[in-house]
């Protein structure tokens, strides 16, 4: 019901994701339209009260055919949108924010630091002859330099199938390589995913005040500090809140993106 009110208010592709058109259409999941009706001035054996999950109907006794009276084969057998619904919904916290803090005009981090964050590009029509040349050298220079990490990222989809690759190297040493598969994700989000895993493990380690990240996907990390709303915010708020902690830390804290096309 709500999938086809949001595709209709914002004449979107009928293969769009689901949680991605309601995030921007501003709908609530229904779950939480009927807990707002749970908590309102509603009679004790009113329907909406009897088909509510446990958790939020603990003083009455469930529905014959709520959900958490099905037996784990008719859960499986059903395999329908209420019980998609019902799984995602137990790790969302009921709190709707309209703008996060990371995205308000003069708290964002370009705001805050604007000389703090770079990006390194290619050039698309002249030779990057020298564009290597800087970045080997600022490699050959992180060698030495116990103070500078090193985070290259990659990702790549195959059969529905996307893997999320993040290298961490501190003085030549590579100290921590993550790998992460997921299913039906689109290269964008995995290619943030890889950047978000890289630069909150770097975030931890003590006495690193310069970063940097490498990447093919230069235009991905630009949708990091990109305010617009989009379906991959949930990245970017992870990412922007380790780096508010990471460029508060040290006034000399800094990260850079380099573009390496593959």
């Amino acid at each position: 019901m709500q999938r086809r009110a949001t595709i209709w208010i914002l004449r979107a592709f009928r293969t769009s994701p689901t949680e991605g058109l309601k995030a921007i259409a501003g709908l609530i999941p229904i779950k939480f339209h009927l807990q707002k009706l749970h908590s309102a001035a509603l009679p004790e054996n009113y329907l909406i009260r009897t088909l509510m999950d446990d958790l939020l109907n603990s003083c009455n006794k469930p529905h014959s055919l709520s959900i958490n009276m099905l037996t784990e084969h008719q859960k499986n057998t059903v395999k329908g949108h209420l019980i998609d619904l019902n799984n995602k919904l137990f790790g969302v916290f009921p709190l709707f924010s309209p703008l996060n803090p990371e995205f308000n005009l003069g708290s964002r981090i370009v705001d805050i630091f604007p000389n703090r964050v770079s990006f390194n590009l290619t050039n698309k029509v002249k030779s990057n002859k020298l564009h290597f040349q800087q970045l080997d050298n600022m490699t050959l220079y992180s060698l030495s330099s116990p103070h500078m990490a090193i985070i290259v990222t990659d990702a790549s989809i195959k059969n529905d199938f996307a893997t999320s690759v993040s290298h961490i190297h501190i003085c030549n040493h590579p100290l921590i390589k993550t790998v992460h598969y997921m299913a039906f994700v689109t290269s964008t989000e995995a290619e943030l995913f890889a950047m978000r895993c890289g630069i909150s493990q770097v975030c931890s380690k003590e006495n690193i005040s310069k970063i940097i990240v490498v990447t093919d996907s230069i235009h991905v990390a630009k949708k990091i500090f990109d305010d617009k709303t989009h379906p991959y915010q949930i990245h970017m708020t992870a990412i922007l809140s380790k780096l508010q902690q990471f460029l508060t830390t040290g006034q000399g804290n800094s990260i850079k993106f380099w573009e390496c096309p593959s």
